[in-house]
């Protein structure tokens, strides 16, 4: 029988977060390799992804916010040399528990193209994580 308080009291911190939508995923996976800033997020995700997706300034900050009260980021108080800052930009750095969160939902996706392997499904192309052009 099905019972909500067992499942939930064997979730682990990071599992309660899952599944992640693919632009918190992309977000996340942008600060693995340290601190940056919204519009550096966005950069950094159009060139990793080779543009199949770019995100918005509205989509970026209402994922970072909602990451952030989920305690997945943390505006970082690291700041580049002023040469090269901008007292307007935020900078926002992965947390453990973010950490935790991306790889979690990296083994539930990975778990699910290999069920989808499994059943002789393979990918017909290049991803498409955003809209469609």
């Amino acid at each position: 029988m099905y019972n909500a308080s067992t499942i939930d009291a064997s979730m682990t911190d990071a599992e309660r977060h899952l599944p992640l939508s693919p632009h918190q995923f992309q977000i996340l996976l942008a600060l693995t390799d340290g601190d940056r800033h919204g519009y550096g997020i966005i950069l950094e995700i159009a060139e990793r992804t080779r543009g199949d997706m770019r995100l918005g300034t509205g989509t970026l900050y209402t994922a970072l916010a909602r990451l952030a009260d989920g305690g997945l980021i943390a505006e970082s108080a690291r700041r580049p040399p002023a040469p090269a800052d901008d007292d307007r930009r935020r900078y926002y750095r992965l947390t453990p528990l973010g950490r935790a969160v991306l790889r979690a939902e990296a083994a539930r996706l990975d778990a699910l193209v290999r069920q989808a392997r499994g059943k002789g499904i393979q990918p017909s192309g290049r991803p498409a994580w955003s809209r469609s052009r």
